[in-house]
Parts: structure tokens; sequence; C-alpha cells
């Protein structure tokens, strides 16, 4: 399997559909590559049937920065954004096919990413994901936090050319960290304004981690590439 470890950004596989792959909450780069993330795909990696583009997150200064009222958080997140599309998206071969991945805090990123720019990136893959990142905040919320939030903001779409697969678990750590309740509730808003999008819901044996993630993700990327 080729690898190249670029400045922020780690690139696997030789060829096929490109995937952007964010991490869980303020990790880097290489979880993916050390959680068997990679290994349970790799077949598709060495058929040249998917190359993934695994970045670092900014969770630490944007989002998880607690100091910071969620106003200024959003704004932060919004250069992180400019980052992805400066230096990232330029690396990223494909055109406008990219789909975007991420478990936990990383399926944020994954569907707020194609829920705002579905031209480039059509289709989110997105396993125990919290789609309202800005709950629990503090101060007042503005347009920053609103066109980042994807609870907040797919109430006023009116449909889109995205493509969501939301897949979450009823095991340990689901519904603790909220992502269970995240998934369902963010599945009905979508419902709600016509966008399409897949909800699976495993059992009381897919906890909110790796093992359980693993497999999801070996059950489902090989429909999409």
């Amino acid at each position: 399997m080729r690898r190249e470890d670029r400045d922020g950004l780690l690139v696997l596989g030789h060829w096929g559909r490109p995937v952007l792959v964010f991490p869980s909450q303020e990790r880097t780069r290489y979880e993916w590559e050390e959680h068997g993330m990679v290994d349970a795909v790799r077949d598709l990696i060495d058929a040249g049937r998917v190359k993934l583009y695994c970045v670092d997150s900014w969770d630490s200064t944007t989002w998880c920065d607690t100091w910071l009222p969620s106003e200024e958080r959003a704004r932060r997140y919004e250069e992180y954004e400019r980052w992805l599309f400066r230096h990232v998206v330029p690396q990223i071969e494909g055109g406008g096919q990219v789909a975007t991945a991420g478990v936990s805090m990383g399926a944020y990123h994954a569907a707020n990413l194609t829920l705002r720019h579905p031209e480039q990136f059509p289709l989110a893959l997105c396993f125990s994901g919290i789609y309202d990142v800005a709950d629990g905040g503090w101060g007042e919320r503005g347009d920053a936090v609103y066109f980042n939030n994807p609870q907040d903001f797919v109430g006023g779409l009116d449909g889109s050319p995205a493509s969501l697969l939301l897949v979450v678990g009823r095991g340990m750590w689901e519904d603790t960290t909220g992502a269970l309740e995240h998934t369902l509730r963010f599945a009905e808003s979508l419902r709600a304004r016509g966008i399409r999008h897949e909800l699976d819901v495993w059992g009381e044996d897919a906890p909110h981690d790796w093992p359980a993630w693993r497999a999801q993700l070996a059950k489902h990327l090989p429909r999409f590439v």
C-alpha cells in the first residue's frame, strides 16, 4: 500500500475514489491507521478502489475550547475549513466525487462539510456522530454557529444534492456520548427536509468504539467505491 505522510495530511493508496477522513475528537491523521480502520478496508485500497486522505483535527482550538463562547469556536472552525480548501483539497485527486468520513466528532466534520459543499463532497459516511456541536456551549449563538451546526441549518434547507450515511449502535457508550440520540434526531431532520440519507442502527453488541466502527466501515465502504 502506498503511504505518503505530508504536512497535516496522510495519504493512503495509489488510486480509487478519494475519501477525506476526519479523526475523532482532538486526534490526528494517524488515528485510523493506528486503530485498524485502514486494515479493515485494505483490500479496497490495494485494489485501487479507494484512496484515503486523513487529516488532523483542530478540535482543541475550535469546538472543544471551552474557554471560548460558541460563536468564537464556530469562527475558528471556519478557519479550519478554509485550511482544508487551501491546503488539502488541492492535493486530492478525483474532482467532485470526494467522499467524507469520520467517527464520533469526525462524523460531525464529515456531515458538515458535505452539507455545506455538496458540489465538491457529495457523500458523507458518518459513524456514531454528534450533529449538534453547539449543544452545551455558552454565549450568544449567531450566524457562525448556525451555519456550522448541522442540526441547526438543516432545518433551513429545501432539499440538497448531498447524500449521507448515518451509522450508530445501541451498545456501550452510544447513549452516554449522545451519539445514538443525535443520530436518530439528525436522521429525522434530514427526512423532514427531503435530504437523501441512509440510517443504519446496529444492536447492543455495537459500542461507541473501534471494533464496531471497523466492522461498519468494512460493511458499507465497498458500496460506494
